[in-house]
């Protein structure tokens, strides 16, 4: 036990040096750290929130709301992708 060289630890200490270094996580245009998960969880948030908001205001002037379900799949691809 008087050489360091052969004490566990020390073994244990190289092997972790000899691993690589963890990769930062992706940064997109969200301001929090996401994972894939929580960018869908938004996006369909976001496709609630539209879906509302084109009943209640734009549907009345006649547009489907299948152009509200359009713009809120590309904003999902958008957000998951780039997000």
């Amino acid at each position: 036990m008087s050489n360091p060289d052969n004490s566990p630890l020390a073994s244990a200490h190289h092997e972790e040096e000899d691993t690589p270094a963890v990769s930062s996580p992706k940064v997109g245009f969200l301001p929090i750290e996401t994972n894939w998960f929580d960018r869908l969880f938004i996006s369909v948030v976001i496709w609630v929130a539209l879906s509302l908001f084109w009943f209640r205001f734009v549907e009345p002037l006649g547009l489907s709301i299948w152009i509200s379900n359009a713009i809120a799949l590309a904003l999902a691809v958008l957000i998951i992708t780039k997000g």
